[in-house]
């Protein structure tokens, strides 16, 4: 999966969409300096909200929503899980040179 930067929610969506089933890692910024990073699989996506099946301890699953706004702004990243790539680069953030 390659790095996308991003403008629009529109863009988010549509690449999102063609990611439902993908496994992904989400690092989400939860306010107070607590930020929670969890493995997942992207279950569905809706107008204004994506779905993203989330592993717990001892093997439980549980289901959270993020705002495509939110990856927009970096306040949800989401990342590659095997290269540990972004997939989405927030609006903003200058591009990272190698």
């Amino acid at each position: 999966m390659e790095e996308q930067e991003v403008n629009h929610v529109e863009e988010i969506h549509a690449k999102l969409r063609e990611l439902v089933g993908a496994r992904v890692k989400v690092r989400a910024n939860m306010g107070r300096t607590r930020i929670v990073e969890r493995m997942g699989t992207i279950m569905n996506v809706h107008p204004s909200v994506f779905i993203v099946e989330v592993d717990e301890r001892r093997g439980r699953r549980s289901r959270q929503s993020y705002q495509y706004v939110d990856v927009l702004t970096g306040t949800v990243e989401l990342f590659d899980p095997e290269t540990g790539e972004r997939l989405f680069q927030p609006a903003g953030d200058p591009l990272e040179e190698e």
